[in-house]
């Protein structure tokens, strides 16, 4: 596909207008991959037990993905480095369609979209987390898919990306987006709606910063500044929002996200949880129930060995990106690949360097830097990570800087949700 004549130095400007579903989870699941890696570690042998005890649930909707090779039995014989991509679908179960109004009762209610799309890569020794969160509404072409009842639908050149999921469930994600980057992914899981409550109640919340307070009619949310513990339905409601923060576009919903992704991953990494065994089952139990797996990542050693591979990577080596995009010259609601600076990202992903953001924290405005927060500690440094300002690289580290037109933060930054009520 042609990429656009927007400059490069122009930024995104694109709103995002209100699709037929409810979008993204927030991108809850950018953090879900460490989430799942993080919850296995942190107590060996209760994530073990919970692995073996859950696995005919785990494995009970597995699906192949199309053309993969075998999975060696080691994760560190995969060169290049372990890519898993993490799947939102926007399900109406019974017990929580009453939530989301028209979607689950209305025109729109046929069918399931993979509303959230995150690619999340490690490294090769030493090991770093990049999560890289591909918009719901970037035009993308997409190959040829077949679904559960063996229809063959034909490739497409352009179609919206959260639309894959209906031409051939998660194997046509993960093909048109192995097609979109380059990679091979071998491992994907898919979670929905009632997942996102389920497995934020099963952590008992996260506290995440309000810079201004958020009032949005869509989602119910009329909240002051300051910080907040939200779990279950009210967590659900603060990743979906969008009218309430930043622009009132999808870009700034997803940075948002972000903060709570960085908060999430914290609080997974906290004595709160580490050294409470009946936490980390009941966070592990939960997981394993409300995430569908590709039958390449149902083996529990194999999830043993990812989080093995991700248990001490810095908060400043895990890094959350968004995947970059101009406004669709066609249609200003959609965007389409800034292909000139993925491919800069594909890159340095590939020279398996550390990697340093130069761009924004959020695209659409969408947070803002926790200026109360404590700087976290470099990668160096031995004490325990904690929230705060990005740490500078050490230049002997032979860090890669991503271009500008790439927005994101680290697990090490500190952020707070720029509301609408000033």
């Amino acid at each position: 596909m042609s990429r656009t004549t927007t400059p490069r130095g122009r930024r995104t400007i694109a709103r995002h207008g209100r699709l037929r579903s409810l979008g993204p989870l927030g991108q809850f699941f950018r953090g879900l991959a460490v989430a799942m890696a993080v919850l296995l570690v942190a107590g060996a042998g209760v994530a073990a037990y919970a692995v073996y005890d859950l696995s005919s649930s785990f494995t009970a909707d597995a699906v192949d993905l199309p053309d993969q090779p075998a999975v060696p039995p080691d994760i560190g014989e995969l060169k290049g480095g372990v890519n898993l991509l993490l799947v939102g679908t926007d399900e109406c179960e019974p017990e929580f369609a009453q939530y989301f109004g028209d979607r689950c009762s209305g025109p729109d209610s046929e069918g399931n979209l993979n509303d959230v799309n995150m690619l999340v890569h490690i490294s090769d020794e030493p090991r770093r987390v990049t999560v890289i969160s591909f918009p719901r509404d970037l035009m993308v072409p997409i190959p040829s898919c077949t679904d559960a009842d063996g229809n063959v639908t034909s490739a497409m050149s352009k179609q919206q990306i959260n639309s894959a999921f209906m031409y051939g469930g998660l194997g046509c994600v993960v093909s048109t987006i192995s097609e979109l980057s380059g990679l091979q992914i071998p491992f994907a899981a898919k979670v929905s709606f009632g997942g996102v409550i389920n497995i934020t109640d099963a952590i008992g919340g996260v506290d995440v910063c309000i810079a201004n307070g958020i009032k949005d009619p869509y989602t119910g949310i009329d909240w002051p500044a300051g910080m907040r513990t939200i779990k279950g339905l009210d967590a659900l409601q603060f990743l979906r929002t969008r009218h309430g923060v930043g622009d009132g576009g999808d870009l700034g919903r997803i940075s948002n996200q972000q903060q709570y992704m960085s908060r999430l991953t914290s609080k997974l990494r906290s004595e709160e949880v580490l050294s409470n065994p009946a936490t980390l089952y009941k966070l592990a139990s939960t997981t394993l129930r409300n995430v569908d797996p590709s039958t390449s990542l149902t083996n529990p050693l194999t999830l043993v060995q990812i989080a093995m591979a991700v248990k001490d990577v810095p908060f400043d080596e895990i890094v959350f990106v968004q995947y970059p995009t101009y406004t669709d010259p066609s249609n200003a609601n959609r965007v389409v690949p800034d292909s000139e600076a993925a491919d800069a990202l594909w890159s340095a992903l590939a020279a398996n360097q550390p990697i340093q953001l130069s761009g924004a924290l959020s695209d659409g405005n969408g947070v803002v830097v926790d200026e109360s927060a404590t700087p976290a500690p470099t990668a160096t440094d031995s004490a325990a990570p904690t929230e705060g300002a990005t740490p500078t690289p050490d230049p002997s580290s032979s860090v890669i800087t991503l271009p500008s037109e790439i927005a994101g933060q680290t697990a090490a930054q500190a952020t707070c949700s720029n509301g609408n009520v000033r």
